[in-house]
C-alpha cells in the first residue's frame, strides 16, 4: 500500500504527505492485525472535519441563524456523507483489512470508509497542520457546502415537528434487532407515532436506522394525504 495508490490520494485531497507513514496508519483498519491502526486518527479527524466545516457555513452563509447552520453541518459531517465521498476518492480500494473483512465487504462498509476518510484528514492535520486540511475538506466535499440553497431538513427533526404540530406525543423509536459483528453492525428499529402505523429500517449505525424508519413514516403520511385529496 505505497506508491502510486498513497500517492493519487495525494493528488485526489490536494495535498502531500511529509510523513507517508501518517498516511499509512490512517488507512489501516483494526482487522489488519498490525501494531498500528486508524482509531486515534479517526478520533482527531472526526473534530478537525467538524470544525473546518463549521468555519466553512459561517464564512458562506453569513444571514444564517444557528440552528439552520447545525442542520447544514450535520448533513455534512455524518457517516453517510462521509462514506459518499470515501468512495468518490476509491478510498476502500487502499485500506489495510484482513483477508476475512474485505471478503465481507469492509472495503464498501460505510462505517468503515468513514472512519478511514476521517483518519486521513486526522493524519493530515498532524502532518502539516490546519490550513492543509481546509483545502483538502474544501476539494473534496467541493459543492456539498454550497449546493443545497436551504438548510438540510433531518427526517427525524420534520417527523417530529409535524406530530409536535398535531398536538401528538414525540415520536418513539424502538431497537428491535442489531446483527452482525461489533466492526459492521445491523441496527433495526422501530418508529411510532400515535395514530400512524409503525415502521421499520436498517441501517448501519442506530441513527442512520432511526432516519430511515422516520422517511419512511413521512412516506406513509404522504401517501396518506396524496388519498385524503383524491377523494
Amino acid at each position: 500500500m505505497t506508491g502510486r495508490p498513497l500517492k493519487e490520494l495525494e493528488r485526489l485531497t490536494g495535498q502531500t504527505f511529509r510523513d507517508p507513514g501518517l498516511l499509512q496508519t490512517a488507512l489501516t483498519h483494526s482487522s489488519a492485525g498490525l501494531p498500528y491502526d486508524n482509531e486515534r486518527l479517526e478520533f482527531l479527524g472526526d473534530r478537525v472535519i467538524g470544525l473546518v466545516i463549521a468555519h466553512l457555513l459561517y464564512d458562506a452563509f453569513p444571514q444564517e441563524e444557528e440552528g439552520d447552520l447545525a442542520k447544514r453541518h450535520a448533513a455534512l459531517v455524518q457517516g453517510e456523507t462521509l462514506a459518499q465521498i470515501a468512495r468518490e476518492i476509491n478510498l476502500g480500494d487502499i485500506l489495510a483489512l484482513s483477508d476475512a473483512e474485505r471478503t465481507a465487504g469492509g472495503a464498501d462498509n460505510d462505517n468503515i470508509l468513514a472512519d478511514a476518510l476521517e483518519a486521513t484528514i486526522g493524519a493530515l492535520y498532524l502532518d502539516s497542520g490546519m490550513d492543509p486540511c481546509r483545502g483538502a475538506i474544501e476539494k473534496l466535499w467541493k459543492d456539498r457546502i454550497y449546493l443545497v440553497k436551504a438548510p438540510p431538513q433531518d427526517a427525524k427533526t420534520t417527523l417530529q415537528e409535524w406530530a409536535q404540530g398535531q398536538g401528538l406525543p414525540l415520536p418513539a423509536y424502538e431497537l428491535t434487532g442489531r446483527e452482525g459483528p461489533d466492526h459492521a453492525p445491523v441496527f433495526r428499529i422501530q418508529v411510532t407515532v400515535e395514530g400512524l402505523s409503525p415502521a421499520s429500517a436498517e441501517g448501519s449505525s442506530r441513527r442512520a436506522a432511526e432516519k430511515e424508519a422516520a422517511r419512511l413514516l413521512l412516506e406513509q403520511l404522504k401517501e396518506k394525504s396524496d388519498r385524503g385529496r383524491r377523494r
